[in-house]
């Protein structure tokens, strides 16, 4: 069962996930530590938020990209240029 609603939360946590370990990376700055506080209950929700967010999107990726459905399209404008030379 695929729900608009849950893949959009997913989405979301998953990019201020990503962007949260980027700025941890780059600059050792913990944005959700720094937005929420630095309550470690609510941090650990949060991740735990987010890692469920990735796992959705891992198990419905093949399903939902334009790109890796079955039967996708994946025609590059590369290959479009050699089939008219």
């Amino acid at each position: 069962m695929h729900n608009k609603g849950i893949h959009l939360v997913s989405f979301i946590l998953v990019i201020v996930g990503a962007l949260n370990w980027g700025l941890v990376g780059l600059f050792q700055f913990n944005l959700v530590e720094a937005i929420l506080g630095g309550v470690p209950g609510l941090l650990r929700i949060v991740y735990v938020l987010v890692g469920l967010g990735g796992v959705y999107l891992a198990a419905t990726h093949t399903k939902d990209c334009r790109y890796c459905a079955p039967g996708a399209n994946h025609s590059t404008s590369s290959s479009t240029m050699n089939q008219s030379v």
